[in-house]
C-alpha cells in the first residue's frame, strides 16, 4: 500500500527520467529526458492516457494536436504517455485519423515506472490514468489533473493553465483568478485585497 501512495505532489521538485520516443514528424524513435528539457529552458507538459487503439484517448490526442503549437509558442513541450511500446504508437499513429495531425512526441512507458512517479498507474490493470502535469523549466510540479478512463481532457483548458502557469512564475507577486486568461486583470494577494476580490477584477 505504501507503494502505491507514493507519488509526487504539487510544488515539489520532479527527479529525472527518460523514456523512449515515436516522434510522428519523421517517423523516427528517439528518447526524452527531463533533463534535457530544463536545459532548454522548456516547460514540460506530461499527458499520460490508458492505451493506444482506444477510443477517449483518441479524442483526446486529437484534441491535444489542434492545440499543440499555441503550446510550444507558450514555451512548453507536450509529451504524451502511455504503457505501450513505440512500435505501437507508430502503427496507432498511421491507422487512426484523430492522430493526423499530431507532431508531438509521443513516449512509451511499458514498465509504468513514470506513471508510478506521478501516482497515475493502475495496478489492477497495468494502464495509466488520464493524468496531466505541468512541470516548470526548473523542475518543479506547477499543475495536476487526474480523470478516470472514461472522462476526456480539454487541451483548451490545459493551455489556460499553462499561460497562468507561466505567467505567475514570471510575476511571483501576481495570482491568477478562475478563467484567467492572457492579457486579464491578476490579483495581487496582500491586507488591502482581502474581502476586495470583487472590485479588484472590476
Amino acid at each position: 500500500m505504501e507503494e502505491k501512495c507514493c507519488c509526487l505532489q504539487v510544488g515539489q521538485n520532479v527527479p529525472d527520467f527518460s523514456m523512449e520516443t515515436y516522434d510522428p514528424t519523421d517517423y523516427s524513435f528517439g528518447e526524452v529526458s527531463l533533463d534535457e528539457l530544463k536545459k532548454a529552458g522548456r516547460w514540460t507538459v506530461l499527458v499520460f492516457y490508458p492505451a493506444d487503439f482506444t477510443f477517449v484517448c483518441s479524442t483526446e490526442l486529437g484534441d491535444l494536436a489542434d492545440e499543440y503549437e499555441n503550446i510550444k509558442a507558450a514555451g512548453a513541450e507536450v509529451i504524451t504517455i502511455s504503457t505501450d511500446t513505440v512500435y505501437t504508437h507508430l502503427a496507432w499513429k498511421r491507422e487512426e485519423k484523430f492522430l493526423e495531425k499530431v507532431k508531438y512526441p509521443m513516449a512509451a512507458d511499458p514498465t509504468g515506472s513514470v506513471a508510478k512517479l506521478f501516482g497515475v498507474y493502475d495496478y489492477g490493470t497495468g494502464l495509466a490514468l488520464r493524468g496531466t502535469f505541468i512541470i516548470s523549466p526548473q523542475g518543479k510540479l506547477v499543475a495536476s489533473e487526474v480523470n478516470f478512463y472514461n472522462v476526456g481532457r480539454n487541451a483548451t483548458e490545459l493551455l489556460r493553465k499553462l499561460k497562468a502557469s507561466v505567467h505567475v512564475a514570471a510575476n511571483p507577486a501576481e495570482a491568477c483568478p478562475a478563467r484567467w486568461e492572457s492579457g486579464d486583470k491578476t490579483l495581487t494577494p496582500g491586507p488591502k485585497l482581502v474581502g476586495h476580490v470583487y472590485e479588484a477584477l472590476k
